[in-house]
């Protein structure tokens, strides 16, 4: 007889275990529906509270986390923003965009050796992220790394052969190391398809002088004059 009160107290206890279970998944479908629902009628600190339970509920969340660092990094809170995508890529080590979205936080907050560190993350796990080797080309320009950056920028081209972004900075950045030959072949090449964009950087090229002078002047930094596109 106590035998078999302890099997059937213990199918009970697996039972509210179950029921428990349920639960909490459809508490975090529940919370899941209003902070879709707040993010979708912009009522951002809704949503930052509701993501917030979310978290608590399931620290392992990596779908809030990101999403609140979203939410974080629109308004402007970009240390709330970076802690969110630090927790995350500690929950997820191999997920890409999370390295690409921390590098480019670190990138606004002007630590561009975090922001590199990131850059090369995203790009070592996911190498055909083409906006991970952008973003580390206009670090790599910011740091006054121009040879580095010609590389990066040429990357980036091959994996996005039709967005002018990479093709600008690629021109400018000859440019700016005086290597005119290569910079008039960038911007013919984007002429091909973005005529106009193609004619914004030969008016850049036009107006700005290049790098061999401006390092006369300053060794070792970029020159003011240096036209950054930001990652879109």
């Amino acid at each position: 007889m106590p035998i078999r009160s302890s099997a059937r107290a213990l199918r009970y206890n697996k039972a509210g275990d179950g029921m428990t279970a349920i639960a909490r998944l459809m508490t975090r479908i529940r919370l899941r529906c209003l902070a879709y629902a707040a993010v979708l009628f912009k009522r951002t600190p809704e949503a930052v509270g509701v993501y917030r339970q979310l978290i608590a509920l399931a620290p392992h969340d990596a779908v809030a986390r990101a999403a609140l660092g979203n939410l974080y990094a629109e308004a402007g809170d970009l240390t709330a923003a970076v802690d969110e995508f630090e927790q995350l890529v500690e929950i997820d080590p191999l997920a890409a965009d999370a390295w690409f979205n921390l590098g480019f936080l670190h990138d606004k907050r002007e630590d561009l050796g975090a922001a590199e560190r990131c850059f090369r993350k995203a790009v070592e796990l996911s190498p055909s992220l083409d906006r991970a080797w952008y973003g580390l080309g206009l670090v790599l320009i910011r740091g006054g790394r121009l040879d580095e950056a010609i590389k990066v920028f040429a990357r980036n081209i091959k994996l996005q052969p039709f967005s002018p972004y990479g093709y600008y900075q690629l021109g400018m950045t000859y440019h700016h190391l005086g290597r005119s030959t290569e910079a008039r072949k960038v911007y013919e090449q984007l002429a091909e398809f973005e005529p106009k964009f193609s004619a914004t950087l030969k008016r850049d090229m036009q107006q700005t002088a290049p790098r061999a002078v401006a390092r006369e002047r300053d060794e070792g930094s970029v020159p003011k004059d240096v036209n950054i596109v930001e990652a879109v």
